[in-house]
């Protein structure tokens, strides 16, 4: 089954519309203008080349292809069922840069699960960010197919059960796309650039975070194509990361997604209380020395019965 953005659910609601960019407006012309004075005989001198120059530049190159996954259950969804921690975080390696999310179970406990077993089998490896909606408002942007054909075929009927909406689609929010009905979500994610609290209503329920400051660098990730992949998902799924790298060679890619294990996460927090430390200066400018401990001193030790009578 050909899984529709969940834009198409929002069509009817208005959001979509308020989320279309203008189109330009054109410029009137002036009388006696450039724009209306006749062609001049004389030659173009600095013009001819530089036009030349442009039509010679050649296009980007498309990033990647990037290492994909080979673990057995990227063709076997059934078996992916493992339970998700209470909490845990995930670390995106993209091409503009490496961002974490934090997911926390009790928020939707199926779809908080769908993804772990998605990060632990590599399921993101060589994604592509397909949709990144930015104006005229800051939107989302969505990821989530895979660029195997044979892995998106395996993963179309493989449905999340629904989960309740207890969080909001504010800025950073991590949420499942879906095709109609909360109970049609299976890989497709979107992490909101904006406050879209207006999806919650709408049955869609985040499951993870954004950590700061990872969105510093979700909000590079290129938006020049805006909405002009989402209606080829299909073609997406049938024809894989192919033909995005033929079409739309400007996309940007999440290179791994892995899961962060606890001693990375105390690394990580150690790393940020010795930034803050050496963030301290003195009044001089000059780092703040810590006062040497005084020594401390020792009480006597008491005793361990009643001492005898004397």
């Amino acid at each position: 089954m050909k899984l529709l953005s969940f834009v198409a659910v929002m069509a009817g609601s208005g959001l979509l519309a308020a989320c279309d960019a203008p189109a330009p407006q054109a410029t009137p012309e002036k009388s006696g203008s450039a724009a209306t004075a006749k062609p001049s005989s004389a030659k173009p001198l600095a013009s001819a080349p530089l036009a030349s120059a442009v039509a010679a530049t050649p296009p980007k190159p498309p990033k990647g292809p990037f290492p994909e996954s080979t673990d057995p259950l990227l063709k076997d969804p059934a078996k992916a069922t493992a339970k998700a921690p209470d909490v845990f975080r995930v670390t995106f390696d993209t091409t503009v840069g490496a961002f974490d999310i934090e997911c926390t179970r009790e928020w939707g406990p199926n779809g908080v699960d769908r993804l772990y077993n998605l990060v632990k089998m590599g399921f993101f490896d060589d994604v592509a960010f397909f949709r990144t909606v930015k104006t005229p408002k800051p939107f989302v942007v969505q990821f989530g197919i895979h660029g195997n054909p044979e892995v998106s075929k395996a993963w179309q009927e493989a449905k999340i059960p629904a989960d309740e909406v207890k969080q909001s689609n504010t800025r950073g929010m991590v949420t499942f796309a879906m095709a109609g009905s909360p109970d049609t979500r299976t890989t497709q994610m979107f992490i909101n650039f904006g406050d879209n609290s207006n999806l919650d209503a709408m049955k869609f329920p985040p499951v993870c975070k954004v950590v700061e400051p990872g969105m510093e660098v979700v909000e590079k990730i290129h938006g020049g194509y805006g909405e002009r992949i989402t209606s080829q998902q299909g073609t997406i799924m049938s024809q894989g990361n192919n033909f995005l790298r033929q079409r739309y060679p400007e996309l940007d890619y999440i290179k791994t997604a892995r899961l962060v294990s606890k001693d990375d996460k105390k690394d990580d927090d150690k790393k940020d209380d010795k930034k803050e430390g050496d963030k301290k200066e003195g009044a001089d400018g000059k780092p703040e020395k810590k006062p040497e401990p005084k020594p401390e001193k020792k009480p006597e030790p008491k005793p361990l019965r009643p001492p005898p009578p004397t």
